[in-house]
């Protein structure tokens, strides 16, 4: 009777063993890192010992990285996808990956081989990238000028952040969360509204956040929520000075323009040209006969002279 029950505990003890082994005893850890970093991921074992062989496989691309055996330790980058940012712990079989990108996020498999059997650890590594500035704006759309600031007292207000994945964009009033709009979606433009008073004298933040950090931008009320009239009145008084100096640019070439040509008509007109007649003995030059009246009371001197040929 006692042998049957020890037989039984012994045989319910060597199927546990077995479970464990296959099934592996640890549950799978999550990993969350900031691009740029680096992340360990540990089998926490204090030592390898001589029968244990160590395996480290991607699964995404379902290959294995690293390999640690009685011969030594290997790393596998055929692809040339980690680009020696993968490190191998001799002593315990951790795999570190350095200088990590988005492109490295994905699910990585342990196996530890032993006599005894194989168990198995798995990590799902997310990588996330560093978080932009919220920029916070004037919903142009929505904006009412001076005259309508009197009965509309209500300033509308977007917060944006651009080129995001994995990250939430929040409002908050003093501590208060007021809303929020998560995405998971790569590379997209998240932008939040708020409504706002033009006299509200409350702090208002926008904060983006991930799994790892935030940032956070405060509102400045009196330097965002500006009457649109303003803005559109200074346009209009640009426009009409830069108008007003091209025209006055344009009249001025103009007036050069009729200027120089009114004067190459005068000179056309007091000197003509010569014209040249050819006869058989020689060449005489004839020119425009010019006259010019004189004074009447100036004496005219008239010398008479005949030359005989």
């Amino acid at each position: 009777m006692l042998r049957n029950m020890t037989y039984r505990v012994t045989s319910f003890g060597l199927f546990l063993l077995v479970v464990h082994c296959v099934f592996g005893a640890d549950a799978d850890e999550v990993k969350s890192v900031m691009e740029g970093d680096s992340v360990t991921l540990n089998t926490h074992l204090t030592h390898i010992q001589r029968d244990i062989q160590i395996l480290w496989q991607f699964v995404n691309r379902g290959t294995r990285i690293a390999e640690i055996n009685t011969h030594g330790s290997s790393i596998y980058d055929d692809d040339e996808r980690f680009k020696g940012k993968l490190q191998l712990d001799s002593q315990t079989g951790s795999l570190t990956i350095t200088n990590i990108t988005i492109t490295d996020s994905g699910l990585y498999k342990l196996h530890i081989i032993s006599d005894r059997g194989t168990s198995y650890k798995r990590f799902n590594v997310t990588v996330y990238a560093g978080l932009p500035v919220p920029v916070i704006i004037r919903n142009s759309s929505q904006c009412s000028s001076s005259s309508e600031r009197s009965s509309v007292s209500i300033c509308v207000l977007l917060c944006s952040v651009m080129n995001v994945t994995h990250v939430s964009l929040s409002w908050y009033k003093g501590k208060s969360l007021l809303s929020s709009i998560s995405v998971s979606d790569l590379n997209i433009r998240l932008s939040l509204p708020l409504e706002v008073e033009y006299q509200d004298t409350n702090t208002y933040r926008c904060v983006i956040n991930n799994p790892i950090t935030n940032y956070t931008q405060h509102l400045n009320i009196t330097h965002v929520c500006q009457p649109c009239s303003d803005s559109s009145r200074t346009h209009i008084i640009l426009a009409v000075i830069i108008s007003a100096v091209l025209a006055v640019l344009a009249l001025g070439v103009i007036y050069i323009l009729c200027k120089e040509r009114k004067r190459d008509q005068l000179e056309g007109r007091f000197e003509p040209p010569e014209h040249t007649v050819e006869t058989s003995e020689e060449e005489v030059h004839y020119a425009d006969t010019m006259f010019c009246k004189q004074n009447p009371q100036e004496k005219v001197q008239v010398s008479q002279s005949t030359r005989y040929l």
